[in-house]
């Protein structure tokens, strides 16, 4: 069964930190290129990072530096870091995976994966 489901959403001050966290199932840990995406008021789908299977991280140029993702491959958990966030971030944040090679994945354009889970809102106050 495939899925999906994040977690660590929440309200932070800008400058501030937060972490998210997705589970994965099996099949999509280990044949799909992991990543997040947000939607906010001025972006649809914006792809924000993806890692590979092997651990290949990339980033949109919006977020790089400020944000790392990573994966643990024993719990099938993937995470976001996320630092120095700004209230124009405040949105929804998914977790996706997409079949093509990581380079290929549209980050920080619109990015529409193979799968997405139900979201989670983040809200960052000035």
């Amino acid at each position: 069964q495939v899925r999906l489901s994040e977690s660590g959403g929440g309200s932070v001050r800008s400058g501030g930190s937060l972490t998210l966290s997705c589970v994965a199932s099996e099949e999509l840990f280990s044949s799909y290129r992991l990543g997040f995406l947000r939607t906010s008021r001025d972006k649809e789908r914006e792809g924000l990072a993806g890692i590979d299977i092997d651990g290949t991280a990339k980033y949109a140029n919006s977020v790089k530096g400020r944000f790392t993702i990573s994966r643990d491959n024993a719990k099938k958990i993937l995470y976001l870091q996320m630092n120095s966030l700004s209230p124009d971030e405040t949105g929804v944040y998914y977790c996706a995976a997409d079949s093509r090679p990581i380079w290929d994945v549209p980050l920080g354009s619109g990015w529409t994966p193979n799968f997405r889970g139900q979201g989670t809102q983040v809200t960052v106050s000035s």
